[in-house]
Formats: C-alpha cells, sequence, structure tokens
C-alpha cells in the first residue's frame, strides 16, 4: 500500500512509518518539529515560523506547502493526526482536505487531541470524570483551557473539525480518553489503536533502584497548568524536601527530544500527565525503558487495551494530595519498585510494540479499502 501520514505529534507517526515500512509499505510522512522539542523528521518537514508577524508568516507557510500538497497524490491511505493536520485556521484548512480527499483513497481522521468534538463531550456531555478541561462538576479556568476552547469551539476550526468528522471514512483513536468521546458521536466510524513505541533492544534489563530514588519530570513551562505538571511538581518537590535521604528530583525544562530521552534514561520514577486516564506516548518511552510512569492508570484504560493482569502503571487523581501519597508509597517502600518496572516493560512489549500495532493497522486499512464506501 501507498500510504501517506500527516502530522507527528510526540514521535507517535514516525514510529507507525517505520513499522509500516519494514512490512513492505511505501510510506510518506509529513510533519513538523513542534517548536522547540525538535522531532525529529524522518521525511518531510513542514513547520510555521514563528519569528514572523502573522501574514509573513501565513504566506510564508502557504509558499512551502503548496508544492509538497501537489505531490500528495495517489495513496490509498491518508491518515491525518488531527483534523487541524496545517498550521491553518480552521477558514484556511477546509480547501486543503478537500484536495487531499480528491485525489487519494480512504481518509482515516486520527483522535489524539482536542478538538471540537472532544471539547464538546467533555464540557456539555460530562462523560469524564475528570480531564484538562474539567474534574467533577468543575470547569477548568486558565488561559491555556480558554484558548483551546476559542479555537475549537467558537472559531472557524469547530465547523470544519465537524466537516472532517462527518467526511473521513474512519476515525482511529489512540487513548481511551478519545474513544469514548467519539463513540458518542460515530460509533460506526470508530476503531482503537494503541500507541506505537520502539522498544530497545536490550538483554537482561537492569530494575534495580539505588541508595535513592531517582524520580524525573519534565517541564513544557507554557503548558504546566493544563497538563498538571504544576501540581505534579509540587508534590514531587516536597516528597524531595521531606525524604532528602530516600528521593532525589530531576527536572527537564523545554529540552528537545533527544536531550530529553537522553535525561530520561537514568530516572526510577516518572511522573506525567495528571488529568490522563491512560499513559500517553512520553509515559510508555519510560515505561518501555523500565521507568515506572505515574499517572493515569484507570480500570478504563486497561479493560480498552485488553490487558488482565499487568498492573505497571501508579494511577493517580487529580489532586496535590494524590500525587504526594502515591510517590510516598513508592519512596517508602521501593522494595516494589523492580517488580513495577518489570511489568511496565512487559506491558509495553505486549500492547504497543511498533511491529505489533503497524499490523493492527494494516489488517485495519486492508479492510477499509475492501469496502465500497461512495463520497
Amino acid at each position: 500500500m501507498r500510504i501517506l501520514l500527516f502530522g507527528n505529534p510526540s514521535m507517535w507517526h514516525s514510529n507507525l512509518a517505520k513499522g509500516l515500512r519494514e512490512r513492505g509499505h511505501e510510506v510518506r510522512l509529513i510533519s513538523e518539529r513542534y517548536g522547540w522539542r525538535q522531532f525529529p523528521v524522518d521525511d518531510i518537514c513542514l513547520e510555521r515560523r514563528t519569528d514572523i508577524n502573522g501574514k509573513l508568516s501565513f504566506v510564508d507557510y502557504l509558499r512551502k506547502t503548496l508544492p509538497i500538497l501537489w505531490h500528495c497524490k495517489g495513496y490509498d491511505i491518508v491518515q491525518l493526526s488531527h483534523p487541524m493536520f496545517l498550521s491553518l485556521r480552521g477558514c484556511h484548512m477546509k480547501p486543503f482536505y478537500n484536495f487531499i480527499r480528491r485525489n487519494n483513497g480512504k481518509i482515516v481522521m486520527c483522535s489524539v487531541g482536542e478538538d471540537f468534538h472532544i471539547l464538546d463531550q467533555i464540557l456539555n456531555k460530562n462523560i469524564l470524570r475528570y480531564s484538562e478541561q474539567r474534574v467533577g462538576n468543575e470547569i477548568m479556568e486558565n488561559d491555556n483551557v480558554h484558548y483551546v476552547r476559542d479555537i475549537y469551539l467558537h472559531d472557524s476550526a469547530a465547523n470544519y473539525c465537524k466537516y472532517v468528522a462527518k467526511d473521513c471514512d474512519a476515525i482511529a483513536a489512540v487513548l481511551y480518553e478519545y474513544w469514548v468521546c467519539y463513540n458518542n458521536v460515530y460509533p460506526e466510524k470508530l476503531h482503537f489503536f494503541p500507541l506505537p513505541v520502539v522498544m530497545e533492544n536490550k538483554g537482561s534489563q537492569d530494575f534495580s533502584v539505588g541508595e535513592k530514588v531517582r524520580l524525573f519530570i519534565g517541564l513544557q513551562k507554557d503548558r504546566m497548568n493544563i497538563k498538571g505538571t504544576d501540581i505534579m511538581l509540587k508534590a514531587a518537590q516536597d516528597i524531595v524536601r521531606d525524604y532528602p535521604d530516600k528521593a532525589i528530583l530531576q527536572v527537564a525544562e523545554n529540552v528537545p527530544y533527544a536531550e530529553y530521552e537522553q535525561m530520561l534514561t537514568n530516572a526510577d520514577v516518572l511522573l506525567d500527565q495528571l488529568y490522563s486516564y491512560t499513559p500517553a506516548m512520553n509515559a510508555l518511552l519510560a515505561m518501555s525503558k523500565g521507568i515506572v510512569a505515574v499517572t493515569g492508570g484507570e480500570p478504563e484504560n486497561y479493560k480498552i487495551i485488553g490487558e488482565g493482569t499487568l498492573r505497571p502503571i501508579v494511577n493517580v487523581y487529580p489532586t496535590y494530595e494524590s500525587v504526594y501519597e502515591e510517590l510516598k508509597k513508592l519512596v517508602l517502600h521501593k522494595e516494589v519498585i523492580p517488580e513495577l518496572k518489570r511489568q511496565s516493560v512487559e506491558y509495553v512489549r505486549k500492547h504497543h510494540d511498533y511491529h505489533k500495532v503497524a499490523q493492527q493497522y494494516e489488517d485495519f486499512y486492508k479492510k477499509l479499502l475492501a469496502e465500497n464506501i461512495v463520497h
């Protein structure tokens, strides 16, 4: 098959492309480096400049985008990491989507982040117990969440996102949270796929713990309150303050991906994504290295992934007290950590290994191409 992938948040599409290519498919990946994160780009890099004013940035981006799109024709499958697969406002996106729709086979829209339907389900249907946007009956109020709402609920992006979700051939959700939201809207189109992770080629791994438990947290300085890392950081700092002989903390702030991954290697415990039900790419990367993830590990996650035995994730609720108490258990009873490390590696290998996930997508694509859907 000829497959075109748009977007690469947290290396997700890079890992999938690697697996699909190894299975003999022709894959083109068009993505950005995502600012300071500097994710590696293994095919075509399409990035919007931020060092010039808005109009010039828009013109420059179009100048780079249009020639690339003319080569994005004749693919069996086009998979979009998000309805907004280019760095454009909703009012400018529709012509690009329609061009891709007309000139290719099946369109798969992935749900890997917030869009109109996700926000509508969370804010108006209260479908999740907690999220970045809402905890119980309390709507979150900060500049970041307001910015997201302004874009996807009130801007032209709202209508555009609804248009793509209705028009595409299938919707692929990669986390339980996204799956449950779209299951209320387009259940007939919806499919769930685990996130793909490239496992390290190690023999027997060392799951031991040193004299002090090494805690690690990565900060996106401009998004700390939306990810909950402000709360997690405070809890980790207080654990080190209260138990200085049992724990140490390393903080990575706005670090490029390659440097971040290197820093992460020495950790015992990663703190990530306070408002999540499920481990996302950052947590799964850590788990694949034998690092315990303190993040979302709700029963819904284990059910949708089909795991009945392993329980490697230290599940926390979106409160300072929950994070502090779970970290306290780990540093005071560090004898439990080696087994959690071992289960973490087994869990990722069992459910998220990129070879297995690529085969799942391949089977799905073949079935999709066999269907006769007229547009």
